[in-house]
């Protein structure tokens, strides 16, 4: 009884001070708290709820059939909303802030909202080695599955949360995507329902045009209602080795051999500063050796940036064999590194220990509590950016990164760019190694102003033939923006297939200065 009543003497202390400081307070100044005590909880409910569900309906076989009764339903919804005259433009009725985007779009407001509510896994192929998908599975529930069949996806982009339809409509990539290219190259079909109510198939061969545009589209084109992804045996482990390198230029000339190398089945640069950063090479393997186990993805584990900084402080090389499910989400439990400026004690091991089972918090909840008063903070003092620029630029980007925003952590992930037509593909007619610099964090330049900083990092990917992952905030024109991105192919669609009186446009959806 003890023990209970001291519990309770706490909380009523607890509730007594967040009413005399105000809830607002609480939650700008010392957010942790009602992270702790409330999204955690509330995480594991909702992580629960849908594991079980998306298990349940797969074993029932009963998805296929759900399935197309869906589709029907939004096809309902298009057809009603163009009976009515189509007064107003079209978008995904699911709420702003269960995306895992850090943007609040407030165009979900003023927007027909289309009902779309698509969240399992069809149908896995192992004879075409492809598995059909809805577009609201998730990258956690799709590993879930594969692994537990003996099958991954090829590129199997980090956070649980990633949905396929915004690694389709927006992008996605992880560290085997130097082998494979971005999550769009490993698609094999979509299936949308356009804005006459048609549903369409789409393939390499099959509305070909339509293929190609759909990536990067921003949701502008129609409504993705299923996809088919190429899938590969897995094996049970990753034996992955850490190389700690000093020196810009030996960071770059180290990180690009490494990625040119296709041996190689995954390769990752975590960069602790200008000149300092720790390589990461992987292969799947189904043996492992005892003593060099790491089981990373354990709740009591370090957080694995942190991890891997021990490398570099120890100045020492070394081999570790990770579970491959663990290595696929090795990013999620600290949300990259993002977690410490929420939960800053979050990597302490009395924390880790007694509830690192919890971590992380779901980021729809935390973008759905924070407040215009974080939100506001966020954009002016913290970047979350994910920058796609030549390999043969490394230098010149890191460079750039480091005077205009000096964010530590980088993430650098190569990947392979395809020729193609769509709106992302090299300049030339072959394919190019690119490499994705991830930004997460608080800028330590004195000079950051987050428009014009961001402008300026803009600038430079524009000039060297680079792109801006859609997610983050975007700060260019109309004219700079389909500068950087190819809209032939796109606006040609958008005309045929009568887009333009039904979706906005990709720009006036995305971007800051054409947002309201």
């Amino acid at each position: 009884m003890g023990p209970l009543l001291y519990l309770g003497g706490l909380v009523a202390l607890l509730l007594l001070w967040i009413r005399v400081k105000g809830l607002d307070y609480v939650i700008v100044h010392q957010r942790w708290i009602f992270v702790c005590l409330f999204l955690l909880p509330l995480s594991v409910v909702f992580d629960v709820y849908y594991y079980v569900r998306a298990w349940l309906i797969f074993k029932m076989c009963s998805a296929p059939k759900m399935h197309d009764q869906r589709v029907r339903d939004i096809q309902r919804q298009v057809r009603e909303w163009r009976k009515d005259g189509g007064k107003t433009y079209m978008c995904t009725g699911r709420p702003g802030w269960l995306t895992v985007s850090l943007r609040v779009g407030k165009y979900k407001k003023t927007h027909k909202n289309i009902m779309i509510n698509m969240m399992d896994i069809l149908e896995v192929d192992t004879e075409r080695q492809v598995v059909r998908v809805e577009p609201l599975a998730n990258m956690g529930q799709i590993t879930a599955l594969l692994n537990s069949i003996g099958w991954t996806l090829p590129v199997l982009p980090e956070l649980d949360d990633l949905t396929v339809g915004g690694l389709v409509m927006g992008t996605g990539i992880e560290s085997s995507s130097h082998i494979y290219g971005l999550f769009q190259h490993i698609c094999v079909a979509y299936e949308l329902v356009l804005a006459d109510g048609s549903l369409v198939r789409c393939t390499e061969e099959e509305n070909s045009d339509l293929f190609h545009a759909v990536p990067w589209s921003c949701g502008t084109l129609g409504f993705l209602v299923a996809a088919e992804i190429k899938i590969v045996p897995a094996k049970s482990w990753v034996k992955l080795q850490y190389e700690p390198v000093r020196g810009l230029e030996n960071i770059c000339r180290r990180f690009t051999e490494a990625s040119q190398n296709k041996q190689n089945t995954f390769v990752e640069g975590l960069q602790y500063s200008l000149d300092t950063a720790v390589i990461m090479t992987g292969t799947m393997t189904d043996h492992a050796e005892p003593d060099n186990i790491n089981r990373i993805g354990l709740h009591f584990k370090p957080w694995f940036f942190k991890h891997v900084e021990g490398y570099l402080n120890g100045d020492s090389t070394g081999v570790e064999y990770i579970p491959l499910r663990q290595y696929y989400h090795r990013h999620t439990r600290s949300i990259f590194w993002e977690l410490q400026d929420i939960i800053p004690f979050g990597n302490n091991p009395v924390f880790r220990w007694l509830f690192g089972w919890m971590v992380p918090p779901k980021i729809s909840l935390l973008k759905l509590t924070q407040g215009e008063t974080i939100r506001r903070l966020y954009e002016q003092h913290h970047v979350v950016q994910d920058m796609l620029v030549p390999m043969k630029n490394l230098q010149a980007a890191l460079t750039h990164f480091h005077q205009n925003i000096s964010v530590y952590p980088l993430w650098l992930c190569p990947f392979l760019l395809p020729s193609g037509r769509g709106m992302v593909h090299p300049k030339g007619q072959e394919a190019e190694l690119y490499v994705d610099i991830g930004a997460y964090g608080e800028p330590k330049v004195k000079h950051f102003e987050a428009k014009a900083s961001s402008r300026r990092l803009e600038k430079f990917v524009r000039d060297v033939h680079g792109f801006q992952m859609l997610y983050a905030d975007v700060y260019m024109d109309r004219e700079e923006f389909w500068e950087m991105f190819d809209g032939r192919l796109y606006h040609r669609l958008r005309e045929e297939l009568g887009c333009k009186e039904a979706f906005p446009e990709v720009y006036d959806k995305i971007c800051k200065s054409a947002r309201h």
